[in-house]
């Protein structure tokens, strides 16, 4: 569905992007995550034709951005941070102008409307003007806007900034829905709007890619956590000499146990197999035993200090 290659863009002295490459395939839906100023923005209007990029190429369902806008904006529902909304216009006033403005035939306009409609759960709100609607009911008619013309390719950015938890949670389960249609690319610098709706994540820091993988290859770790029942000043010492062992951190688990969390060495693998095997044969009391797992937020603040 999209390509991208080695895109770039500056603004002055300011580089926003720089060689970004990363493939979204058809029907996935996709987090863009990373701090303000990261280039998100950026790349996405890169992605609708808005903006000319410095260098690389961009292709939506292999056709260039650049020289086949109107194309590729045909295929494209894009919602900006800010929704395109004229307050003054009620809801299906508004509605109506984007359906004559996407050139959807009159005799399918109210169809597609009612769909959008229906969709973004606006049906109570058709006549009421648009500048007299919460942020989040303003942004359902944004989204409903970017979806009337059944796009192949939904582009939000930061759908949800501003607004309240229940607005925040009724946008996300909007936008699982509507990926059933769509492949979604998500922009936004909250890691749990990426943890609770995307399958894949892209991390942008300082415009570049820092990261590009399935939110469960993140989370795949060697490292592992031993739970004691009580504690041995022993155990450290010895988790510390084992062969594929880089540090042992030791801390309390979540219900006041001591805890030992233990990091593997560089392409180690079935250090929980060879920690149980100690255990067993130290006899220490053992409460639990797993495979640590890495959250989005300890793998983007592992990314952040690193940059």
């Amino acid at each position: 569905m999209i390509e991208v290659t080695r895109l770039s863009k500056s603004y002055g002295a300011i580089r926003a992007l720089h060689d970004v490459s990363f493939r979204i395939e058809t029907g996935e839906i996709v987090g863009l995550l990373g701090p303000n100023g990261a280039g998100k923005t950026t790349l996405m209007k890169i992605l609708t034709g808005r903006l000319q990029p410095d260098g690389g190429e961009a292709r939506i369902q292999g056709m260039d951005v650049l020289t086949e806008r109107q194309a590729v904006q045909a295929l494209i529902g894009y919602l900006p941070e800010n929704a395109p909304v004229y307050h003054d216009l009620s809801v299906q006033g508004y509605l109506k102008m984007m359906a004559e403005l996407r050139q959807i035939p009159p005799q399918e306009q109210l169809q597609r409307i009612g769909e959008a409609v229906y969709a973004t759960g606006l049906e109570d709100m058709l006549t009421r003007p648009i500048g007299q609607l919460s942020k989040g009911y303003r942004q359902r008619v944004g989204i409903a806007q970017a979806i009337l013309h059944q796009p192949q390719l939904l582009i939000l950015d930061e759908p949800t900034v501003g607004l309240d938890p229940t607005q925040i949670i009724e946008i996300r389960n909007l936008i699982r829905r509507l990926a059933q249609h769509s492949t979604v690319l998500l922009s936004t610098h909250i890691l749990p709007e990426v943890e609770q709706v995307c399958d894949r994540v892209i991390i942008l820091m300082h415009g570049e890619v820092r990261a590009d993988a399935r939110l469960a290859e993140l989370a795949t770790t060697t490292n592992v956590v031993l739970v004691l029942q009580e504690a041995d000043p022993a155990v450290e010492r010895a988790l510390q000499q084992m062969q594929d062992v880089a540090e042992v951190q030791e801390e309390r688990s979540i219900d006041g146990f001591p805890a030992y969390r233990i990091t593997a060495g560089d392409g180690a693998d079935g250090l929980a197999a060879d920690v149980f095997a100690l255990a067993s044969e130290q006899n220490w009391p053992v409460r639990e035993l797993r495979r640590d797992f890495r959250t989005l937020e300890t793998v983007f603040n592992e990314l952040a200090t690193t940059a």
